[in-house]
Formats: structure tokens, sequence, C-alpha cells
């Protein structure tokens, strides 16, 4: 069976190439006689896979000295109770929230102390981002949060918001290494890694070392405080071996593609070819402010609830898998991830075109 065009949200499209390698080294990873699912986490060849991976991130990313890059469990969705858990000092943070993610993330942290919502974007159904250049920031507040690229939604912070010098938080998931960031603006940036960087299992967090300290909440499991991740190098229990050595290779896919200037331009490309089409489209319309467009994830929808199933089906049969919106917007989504072709949105747009020949 040939492989399909894989617009999924998460988990998502991996670099051909990384899966191939990783096939081949499925049974041996170079010599050792084993594979990497089956080595101890405590053996010379893993630390290696996890130094090297460690290394290419932060070459990739240009992360400053002063920040610890931890591999981590439990899905970006644990880090909405270990973000307050260890950073929540004066027990008050500020929350912007435009989409489902950043509100379980606020509603999470509301049992750790006081959460404020300083903007929001869900009077629209979260199709735009709220404009964040002059909040009314808590002065008590320990950090402000957002969700950087909104995978349900289709929207992305262009600028970061104003926090009046306190922490910035982010969640990155969708967007994590799509595009050059300047690690030095956040206190924190996280995100699970299944949507654009590896298979589902791995949490990456890059954290400002002063956040990093044995004052946490009381009550905090020694599981959940960065500390005990960041002294033991990530290997403080058995971590997601397998998924961090996939990780890894991708990160050296990215490099071998000209880094996150060369991707960002491919990225945009790609989007531009589907934007360009959904702005001239007489069936299909995004569903998004376009000055708050996300380059990752694209919704659009016919207007027409039967019309729009009809599409996911007849699509699905044309070899384009999880098209399907989420239920809170409805109608279409296609995920175009770093591993995306531009083949794979040119065909996707060809197909969307004799769709609409043929139904308007």
């Amino acid at each position: 069976m040939s492989r399909v065009y894989n617009f999924s949200a998460g988990p998502a499209v991996l670099p051909e190439e990384v899966l191939k390698e990783a096939a081949a080294e499925m049974l041996d990873y170079k010599g050792c006689g084993m594979s990497v699912m089956e080595m101890s986490h405590r053996s010379s060849v893993f630390q290696e896979i996890i130094e090297t991976a460690e290394a290419d991130i932060r070459d990739l990313m240009q992360i400053p000295d002063n920040y610890k890059v931890l591999f981590l469990q439990g899905g970006a969705s644990q880090q909405f109770a270990m973000i307050p858990m260890n950073l929540m000092k004066n027990k008050v943070a500020d929350y912007i929230v435009t989409g489902q993610w950043a509100k379980k993330a606020a509603k999470e942290a509301e049992k750790y102390g006081e959460v404020h919502v300083v903007a929001s974007s869900e009077d629209k159904t979260f199709s735009y981002i709220p404009d964040c250049s002059d909040l009314e920031i808590s002065e008590d507040a320990d950090y402000v949060y957002i969700c950087e690229n909104n995978t349900i939604y289709g929207t992305k912070f262009k600028e970061l918001p104003d926090t009046k010098g306190k922490t910035l938080v982010a969640d990155v998931s969708s967007c994590f290494l799509s595009e050059p960031v300047d690690v030095s603006k956040y206190g924190v940036i996280y995100g699970g890694v299944q949507k654009n960087v590896g298979p589902a299992g791995v949490v990456i967090a890059i954290i400002r070392e002063d956040l990093i300290t044995d004052d946490v909440l009381d009550g905090t499991p020694t599981m959940l405080k960065y500390k005990t991740h960041a002294d033991a190098g990530s290997l403080y229990n058995t971590p997601p071996a397998y998924g961090i050595y996939i990780c890894g290779k991708v990160f050296k896919w990215l490099k071998k593609q000209g880094g996150l200037e060369a991707i960002k331009e491919r990225n945009e490309k790609k989007a531009k070819i589907l934007y360009d089409y959904l702005d001239e489209s007489k069936l299909f319309k995004g569903t998004v402010v376009p000055k708050d467009r996300s380059l990752m994830n694209v919704p659009f929808v016919t207007g027409n609830k039967e019309l729009d199933a009809k599409f996911v089906k007849e699509a699905k049969e044309a070899g384009f898998e999880n098209l399907k919106g989420h239920r809170s917007v409805g109608g279409m989504r296609a995920s175009i991830y770093n591993a995306m072709p531009v083949e794979g949105v040119e065909k996707l747009v060809e197909f969307m075109k004799a769709f609409e020949k043929e139904n308007l």
C-alpha cells in the first residue's frame, strides 16, 4: 500500500526519511545488537542518543546557556499542573485564553491559585488572537500563560503579548520547530512533540534556570518538580526512550533541510497555496481572521454539514486522511506540519478544486 497524505492534527506526519532510518535500525542500532526500544536508558549508547538530541535542539533553536532542556512525559496536559506547581510563588497567574487548550490550562491552574483571564477570543469561537499589546497584567502575577498556536482553531500569535516584565509561559505544541524563535523572551516554552516533532509520549520543556528551584507548592510530587528532572538530565526515571530517539532524528532532519529559517519558508509556501485557494473559492472558506492564521493548522468549511461530510469521505477515498475538523469548529482542518511535503498541499488543493466544480 502506498502512503497517504496524512493531515492529522496529532499524532501527525513524520518525515519519511526519519521513518526509513528508524526502520533500518529497528533490530540493531548501530551495531549494538538491539533496538533502541530494548536498551537500558542508563547505557552509554542511550546517553549518547539523548545528549546528541539535546545538543541538536539547542543548536536549532539557539537556546541560551541559562535554559535547561527537559525531555518529559505526561503530555502537554500534565504541564497544565506542573507549571503552577513549580512557578506559582504568589499563587497568582494571568492567562490569555485563545482556544480549548489554554482554557483547560487555566482551569487546571485554578486548583493551585488565583487565575485571571486577561484576554480571550472565546466570544467569536476563538477565530482570532486578541490585542495583547497593553493588557492589565496583575501586579503580583507569577507568570503570563499563552498557547501560541491553536491547533483546533487555526490561530497563531504573530507577536508575543506584552507581559509588563512578568515571566511568559508558552505552550507551543503545534508550532514547535516550525520557525525561528527567540527563546530568551520566554520563561518556559514547552510542547508535546506528537504534532510536529516526533511520536506521542514526549514533552520537551525549555525552562530558564532561575525558575527551576526546590521552592514549589506544598504537596508537589517529586516527579512533577522541574528540578528533579533538571538535576538528573531527564533520566530521573525511565524516560520515553524511543520517542526521544525519533525526536533526535527529526532534529537532524531539520538541520539537513537548512534549519528553522528554511523550514519557515517552506511552511509559508505551503500555507499560502491553501489560503490563497480558500480566499478565492466560492465553496470553501477559512474560519480564521486572516492576520491571525496559523501556518500549521488550517480549518475551513463549506457552510453545509452534509457537504462537509461528503468532502471528508471523498477526500479519504482519494488518499487524503484525517481532514475532518474538530467538533467545536466543524467542517475540515488540514494540519500541514513540517513533514507534510509541498506536493501534499498542492494535491489537496487540486482535489478541492475538482470537488468545488462538481458540487457548486
